[in-house]
């Protein structure tokens, strides 16, 4: 398909971009070619350099280095060893060496193939001595390409520079193959897909429909690992479309295709699941809470219900938080992350249920609801509003900035982020003559009250209301 040479030397080409990424290799490439062996940069370094900006050059330690080589993972430990500051095998099974010298991070894989049993998530490794048949076995022509070093020949046997060019995106070998070697790979081309603004090969697209069920092998940390880069791509709703249009969601994330319910079916409204890409689209480039627009109206077609005044979807934010949980823990991840992104679900309608303006009181509850999540909890709110109607969405834009205005006035006056009683449990038990226990936490609870409705209150009357509190108690 080539219209050059597989081999291309780039050294006039492309100087600017390719300069620091000579200069950072530039001893290991002599170390590589005094030991007797090639050494060749692969992967996104070689594609990115080829397609960045001249003006955005690579940064040392910035991101991590790939290389392919002939040599055999001893012999690439023999030629680190003493070079490096640190030195790893984990992967040298694998044929993976990984090292770091100074900020830089280097990974060298012996030139290999690689392949999946139907039933398995392990590959199978066999090592060989050609690059070309290295880079076929590479998940898309866009990364087969191979940049010798350190002069600089660009090895592009499948036309990964024509592809960029034309925006393509395509395997080297037929797609079922490329797919059935790592089936992770059908989840990637969504990714790049939306990164690169690429146009999949009509064969891609259709082995993926005809193959997605095989992602099931995949454990659920790669799976995670490449959802979460996924939703940080400039687009999202771009891959996440084509995850849902191709049957990949399917296997790991239902809820998501499920989401192709109409929020007004006599009017045909945008569906939930439009609504909710747009959401994701909408939202900063943080990865929490991009996950949580993902999930934030999952719990939606479960109850989705129909009367006079159409259609509703009463608590489906509890509801949606409580799947969230499950889907997200299914998908291993860290405790601290399913929290977060599930709290921001349970949260993501409080704004709405303060309709009579924003007391002092409304406030502090909103502020104590919401905690550390208050600015994404925020940001959530504004981007969730995707009417078409502009005098609707000025109205919501109206009432988040009267609210963060609000909460600004309160945060110069109170503690507004650690909202607290007046009273700490020792007073409390000094107060009424108390020793631990229940009902020191119940003055405690009734104190955070009072601090909620009229705010700080100050020790003396706090006091005084504690006691008339507990005296009716008794």
């Amino acid at each position: 398909m080539a219209a050059y040479a597989s081999r291309t030397t780039l050294g006039g080409v492309f100087p600017d971009r390719l300069r620091p990424l000579v200069q950072v290799t530039a001893d290991l490439s002599d170390r590589f070619r005094s030991a007797g062996h090639a050494l060749y940069l692969v992967g996104g370094s070689v594609r990115d350099a080829i397609v960045a900006d001249s003006a955005t050059p690579f940064v040392t330690g910035e991101r991590d280095l790939d290389f392919t080589t002939d040599a055999r993972p001893d012999d690439i430990e023999a030629v680190v060893s003493g070079w490096a500051d640190a030195v790893w095998t984990q992967g040298k099974r694998f044929g993976t060496i990984g090292c770091r010298r100074n900020a830089q991070i280097y990974e060298i894989t012996t030139h290999r193939a690689e392949a999946y049993h139907p039933d398995s998530r392990k590959p199978d490794v066999a090592f060989g001595d050609s690059v070309e048949d290295d880079l076929s076995r590479r998940d898309f022509t866009i990364n087969a390409m191979a940049l010798r070093l350190p002069d600089l020949e660009l090895i592009d046997p499948f036309g990964g520079l024509i592809d960029l060019s034309e925006h393509r995106l395509r395997t080297p070998l037929d797609p079922e193959v490329s797919f059935a070697d790592d089936p992770l790979r059908m989840l990637r081309a969504a990714r790049f897909i939306a990164r690169l603004e690429l146009e999949p090969a009509p064969e891609l697209v259709e082995a993926v429909r005809q193959g997605h069920a095989r992602l099931s092998i995949i454990s659920a940390e790669r799976i995670r690992d490449e959802l979460d880069k996924i939703v940080m791509v400039p687009v999202p709703s771009v891959a996440l479309w084509f995850v849902v249009r191709t049957g990949l969601a399917d296997e790991f994330f239902p809820e998501l295709p499920g989401l192709a319910v109409e929020q007004d079916p006599i009017h045909r409204h945008k569906d939930v699941l439009a609504h909710t890409l747009a959401v994701v689209d909408k939202t900063s480039p943080d990865r929490l809470l991009r996950l949580a627009a993902l999930f934030h109206d999952v719990g939606k077609p479960k109850t989705r219900a129909f009367g006079d005044g159409g259609v509703t979807f009463h608590h489906h934010e509890v509801v949606g938080a409580r799947m969230t949980r499950n889907r997200m823990r299914a998908l291993r991840y860290s405790n601290e992350d399913v929290e977060v992104v599930t709290e921001l679900v349970n949260l993501h309608l409080r704004f709405h249920t303060y309709r009579l303006g924003w007391t002092d009181r409304a406030v502090r509850r909103y502020v104590r609801d919401a905690g550390p999540l208050l600015d994404q909890l925020n940001e959530l709110t504004r981007c969730d509003c995707t009417t078409r109607n502009a005098n609707k969405a000025r109205e919501l834009g109206r009432r988040m900035d009267e609210l963060e205005a609000r909460i600004a006035e309160l945060r110069q006056q109170e503690e507004l982020d650690a909202i607290r009683p007046d009273l700490d449990g020792a007073q409390v038990m000094d107060e009424l003559g108390l020793t631990p226990g229940r009902d020191v936490g119940r003055a405690l609870a009734y104190l955070l009250e009072l601090r909620l409705e009229d705010g700080p209150l100050g020790e003396e009357e706090a006091r005084r209301r504690l006691a008339e509190w507990w005296k009716e108690q008794a």
